[in-house]
């Protein structure tokens, strides 16, 4: 049975889809113009973002969300300025809606042509990360699509301040501010309402937890984007500069632990083993990380000082651990680690360390993931690093957009035909 929506749910989604014929005739100036607006005002108005920012803070304290949750809450000066940052690279970018991707003129003279459109609503849900709010709302708004926001109750403060901010930027630029919607009540009985929405929202995006984007896509009426857990490996190989390689497989884990890219389990050849380990454990283990090994690693650690040593549970591989924890496992070849990748990885982000060119094209070739790195970061699989200003998500699924979802991946097609009179024999 159908799940009443709230009346108020239900007005967000009316004027959505009212949004949506307005949008579709806005000028590309005019957008571009609105995302300019929200990046001056993410630092003119920082003091109030962040205001909002520690309010939820503390009461993040207060209900004992973990480390994790609240980094990703955390909003600072530098974030800010990261944020209007990738507002202004998608302002640069070219206005996809319009674009011709292909033109065929048919032997009898007529044209037969395909030109991007938007999507439809897209309605997201979010949690912890408010940066979020900014980066749907302005992919969103550059690439015609109106947009449903719902976040968590632990950023409830910071999201609709950033909401605020982004609509009234809009209004500035004389762009249909209607495109912005903010669901402000945290009432989690909203979100399964928002799931069976189909008359407005046209794609649904969860940003959040393996549980929120599980719920989702067992319970949307619409098209999800249900991907983006991200199960993250590193093979280093026998021929691999250890000195990057330690480097790359720290940064890729401490950088941001907390976030879908980082990395959670380091495959190392028996070779390179020893050696690589020590060093690895040293530097990880100035960064507070746990290290839960396999056997093999286990013993070649046994006498490390200063590492956090602990034995590998079958359940620490294929686990997104979003914290400091990274599980080792010690292979004795290429072959092995690509099977390992297969049996647990998510399909998100995996890398090799290698000076071995066929090791490294038969990675790139057999590894099923949205991207796939040779000797770089796992972190480098976001929006922003890729070119596209921000993500709407990083997808998994394989249809329709994979990786980093910018601009284009917010759009569909639609065929134009022209002729001159033509009628069908």
């Amino acid at each position: 049975m159908a799940t009443a929506i709230a009346p108020e749910l239900e007005q967000k989604g009316i004027a959505a889809r009212a949004a949506a014929r307005v949008l579709a005739r806005t000028s590309s100036e005019v957008k571009n113009q609105a995302l300019e607006n929200i990046a001056k005002a993410l630092e003119t108005d920082a003091d109030t973002i962040l205001a909002a920012n520690a309010a939820d803070m503390e009461a993040g304290r207060t209900t004992g969300l973990s480390s994790s949750l609240m980094d990703r809450l955390l909003l600072n000066p530098d974030r800010l300025k990261a944020m209007a940052d990738g507002v202004r690279v998608v302002a640069a970018l070219p206005d996809p809606i319009g674009q011709e991707l292909d033109s065929l003129t048919r032997p009898d003279g007529m044209v037969v042509s395909r030109r991007r459109v938007p999507l439809g609503v897209v309605g997201v849900i979010y949690e912890s990360r408010p940066n979020v709010t900014v980066d749907i709302a302005v992919l969103c708004f550059k690439s015609g699509n109106p947009c449903i926001l719902r976040g968590g109750k632990e950023a409830i403060n910071s999201n609709a301040a950033l909401a605020r901010l982004i609509r009234k930027a809009i209004a500035d630029a004389d762009g249909p501010e209607g495109a912005v919607q903010f669901v402000e009540d945290t009432d989690r009985a909203l979100v399964l309402q928002m799931l069976g929405m189909r008359e407005y929202i046209d794609l649904l995006v969860p940003r959040g937890s393996s549980e929120l984007v599980n719920f989702v896509g067992e319970n949307a009426s619409m098209p999800a984007i249900t991907g983006g857990i991200g199960v993250c490996h590193t093979y280093v190989d026998p021929t691999a500069d250890l000195e990057a390689a330690v480097a790359v497989v720290t940064n890729a884990k401490i950088r941001r632990p907390s976030v879908c890219n980082a990395l959670d389990t380091v495959l190392v050849h028996s070779q390179v083993a020893p050696g690589f380990l020590t060093s690895l454990a040293t530097e990880l283990g100035k960064a507070g990380v746990e290290m839960r090994c396999d056997g093999r690693s286990a013993s070649l650690l046994a006498t490390q000082e200063g590492a956090k040593v602990v034995a590998a549970t079958p359940e620490d591989f294929g686990k997104e651990f979003l914290d400091l924890i990274l599980s080792v496992k010690v292979v004795d070849s290429l072959d092995e680690a690509l099977g390992h990748i297969e049996e647990y990885g998510s399909g998100h982000s995996e890398a090799i360390m290698t000076s071995d060119d066929d090791a490294a094209e038969r990675f790139r070739s057999e590894v099923d993931a949205a991207a796939v790195f040779v000797n770089a970061s796992t972190g480098f699989n976001d929006g922003f690093e890729f070119g596209l200003g921000a993500e709407v998500a990083i997808s998994t699924n394989k249809f329709h957009a994979r990786g980093p979802m910018g601009l284009r991946e917010l759009t569909s097609y639609k065929w134009v035909v022209t002729g001159s009179g033509h009628t069908r024999p």
